[in-house]
């Protein structure tokens, strides 16, 4: 089951852990209301799932890929690392299924405060459009990650302050809904 929490002001290596003290847990239910979506799968049969055949239709993810964050396995690593860390928006949702290995998603809540959700092997996540996040590995330095989109792929991360964007401004309309 996926774990998330507060995560402390820390200015120390992006990898660990960085939990309150004492520990301040998130819930499934407190994500949610952040439009954050949680499923558990099995990865070990990705590739013959109907769980994942499922969602792949009912939500219309008509493109995927899988990438490997390893130092061994990713061209231009340390800037790749960086550039994921750096807090941003994407102007579609961005769904990611971990296949192997481990990490972490940054988001905002609304209060603007961090909360850090740990995944790992059979975590698929959906961050919705507009919220502000950031990945980063953990301290085993390496994921396999499918990326799933509806249509063509984009990656286009913009850092923030992105606040103009209409995919924010319906972002932030669905938070003061849920409150």
């Amino acid at each position: 089951m996926v774990e998330a929490w507060y995560m402390d002001e820390s200015p120390e290596d992006q990898r660990a852990p960085h939990r309150l003290q004492p520990n301040c847990p998130v819930s499934l239910e407190q994500l949610r209301r952040l439009g954050v979506v949680y499923r558990k799968l099995d990865a070990d049969n990705y590739e013959t799932d109907p769980c994942l055949k499922e969602i792949r239709q009912a939500e219309n993810y008509s493109w995927m890929d899988i990438v490997t964050i390893r130092k061994d396995k990713l061209p231009n690593y340390e800037e790749k690392i960086k550039t994921f860390y750096e807090e941003h928006l994407h102007l579609d949702d961005e769904i990611r299924y971990i296949l192997d290995g481990s990490g972490y998603f940054d988001v905002r809540d609304k209060d603007d405060k961090w909360i850090r959700i740990s995944l790992e092997k059979g975590d698929m996540i959906t961050l919705p459009a507009g919220i502000y996040h950031r990945f980063t590995l953990d301290e085993n330095n390496y994921v396999k990650a499918m990326r799933l989109f509806v249509g063509e792929p984009v990656w286009t991360p913009y850092n923030r302050p992105a606040d103009d964007f209409p995919a924010r401004k319906q972002y932030l309309k669905f938070l003061a809904a849920e409150a």
